[in-house]
């Protein structure tokens, strides 16, 4: 059973979303571009007249010649020669605050729900692991023709039954961004996915909350993070 996500049951379930005006515009261009500019790997790189393999004789003497004077063939002017202002490698990555990425997200989930294009389900689980299962059940739910699918967490069997779907993405809600939720036409969450998410777009109002929200979205130390006492560095901002 689903029903589409209205402004009313998205201040039920304390999903904090901006609802009217212009506020959060920026913010959400904003975090679309560091989005863009982190994938890029900035490896473009063109060779100086300096690094151009060749001689650095003089062409030519500097009078006489009738000519104008010149050095090196490894000079810009020249085919085969260095470039002057061309790209170099470089880092292009964008860092953008907390309080920007939740103001981005409460823009983007109010006017998805706007749209009407959020519908919650109590549950999302294909047991078979079939595609076929799996769009059956995206079609009585939607007819979009792009899907994201966002539950707290997802089985092998459900991953695997939307991987033949072209345009159908499974997402947790922990990782789910505003550039997925603008791409697709419908978003299917469930119940657990949208308290998820009412957590992330919330403000705390004190550094405790904000400690103690950060606790609840870290995975376990058993998964990959050093424990607190061991004697890895640990970067606070992701760099």
């Amino acid at each position: 059973m689903s029903k589409t996500l209205s402004l009313a049951d998205a201040k039920t379930a304390n999903l904090n979303v901006i609802e009217e005006g212009d506020k959060g515009t920026q913010a959400v261009h904003d975090l679309i571009v560091a989005f863009q500019a982190n994938r890029r790997s900035g490896t473009a790189n063109t060779n100086t007249r300096g690094e151009v393999r060749g001689t650095g004789k003089k062409m030519y003497r500097q009078k006489g010649t009738g000519n104008a004077r010149h050095s090196t063939r490894k000079a810009p002017i020249y085919v085969g020669g260095g470039v002057a202002h061309g790209p170099r490698p470089r880092d292009y990555s964008k860092h953008v605050p907390r309080k920007v990425r939740k103001l981005a997200l409460q823009r983007v989930l109010g006017d998805r729900i706007k749209e009407e294009a959020i519908h919650v389900v109590d549950a999302f689980a294909i047991e078979d692991g079939k595609t076929k299962s799996f769009q059956a059940a995206v079609d009585g739910i939607t007819d979009a023709a792009k899907v994201l699918v966002v539950a707290k967490k997802f089985d092998d069997q459900t991953l695997l039954a939307h991987r033949n779907i072209p345009g159908a993405m499974c997402l947790p809600a922990h990782e789910v961004s505003i550039e997925e939720l603008l791409y697709h036409d419908a978003v299917i969450l469930t119940e657990d996915a949208l308290e998820v998410l009412a957590e992330r777009s919330a403000l705390p109002t004190t550094s405790h909350e904000r400690y103690l929200l950060r606790l609840r979205q870290r995975p376990s130390f058993g998964e990959g993070h050093p424990s607190p006492g061991s004697q890895q560095r640990v970067c606070v901002h992701g760099r």
